[in-house]
């Protein structure tokens, strides 16, 4: 763990985010979200965009797939409605001799190695969290450590951005932080040729008739305005195969048949009538 010392305190930073979160297909995402961080000239300032949508479609992974394409490291902080504002900038700990040791929080880590902050979830978190953040997302920049007693500035290749899920605000976020969070970058459901590029990155080793099946109940339900994502399906093309290479009696129930139990388990019961009518309107039944 990297230590730095600010006006005589030392500070331990936190490692970057390394996953796999590939992005496919809706290019002009990842563009809108480079453009809000791009910096015109001296005296311009990044925006810290905000990314809406439903659950599930892929807020998070453009987020951090956005910041991988700037050539920053990535630091991810899930907010929860017990974030509280220490959480979000430097909290204390009992070392191993017994002294106290300071961590930056991802966001802190962040500003300081110019990398790139994603809050995600970030309507769960409340005003009191999100104020003292304030003065960072403003041409200030910098955030004020009560616990260590210091002042924190952010460098000049620091980003930010957070992502809201549209139906899952615990706290009503006042105008003064959501005018902060800008652009608005919307994320909806993507088209049926993306969401099967979707579901074969996530799933390489699927079967080709199993992502069809999950590709047509997702669009049907996007249709019906229901809130089942791609990570839905992919969930349920997972659990499926899984269920699938696990049966060892020799029995081999059909493809639907696996998925239906996948999408009732994983969803509903709704879910899974809409493989039976999925079955239906093909008129036949497929067999692995």
């Amino acid at each position: 763990m990297e230590k730095i010392i600010i006006d005589g305190v030392g500070l331990h930073l936190v490692e970057p985010d390394k996953v796999s979160m590939p992005w496919v297909g809706q290019p002009e995402l990842v563009t809108q979200v480079l453009a809000a961080w791009l910096v015109l000239g001296e005296d311009d300032l990044p925006l810290s965009p905000r990314l809406v949508g439903k659950p599930g479609v892929g807020k998070t992974t453009l987020a951090y797939y956005a910041g991988r394409v700037s050539k920053r490291p990535v630091y991810l902080f899930q907010a929860t409605m017990d974030t509280r504002p220490e959480d979000l900038i430097v909290t204390p700990v009992i070392s191993e001799e017994r002294q106290i040791k300071y961590i930056a929080s991802p966001v802190v880590s962040a500003m300081i190695k110019g990398g790139v902050a994603i809050i995600d979830e970030g309507n769960r978190m409340s005003e009191k969290s999100w104020a003292s953040l304030a003065p960072l997302l403003d041409s200030r920049r910098y955030v004020e450590s009560i616990v260590a007693g210091i002042k924190i500035t952010a460098h000049p290749d620091f980003r930010f951005c957070t992502t809201m899920n549209d139906d899952a605000s615990t706290f009503e976020l006042p105008e003064y932080i959501h005018s902060r969070l800008q652009p608005q970058i919307h994320i909806d459901f993507p088209e049926k040729e993306e969401e099967l590029l979707i579901l074969k990155k996530n799933l390489p080793f699927a079967d080709d008739k199993v992502l069809d099946y999950v590709v047509e109940f997702l669009q049907a339900a996007h249709v019906a305005d229901e809130r089942y994502s791609v990570r839905d399906g992919i969930n349920i093309a997972r659990y499926a195969l899984k269920r699938f290479a696990g049966d060892g009696d020799g029995q081999r129930m059909r493809t639907a048949g696996y998925l239906k139990e996948a999408a009732s388990m994983i969803l509903d019961s709704p879910a899974a009538e809409y493989f039976k009518d999925l079955l239906d309107k093909k008129g036949h039944e497929e067999n692995n």
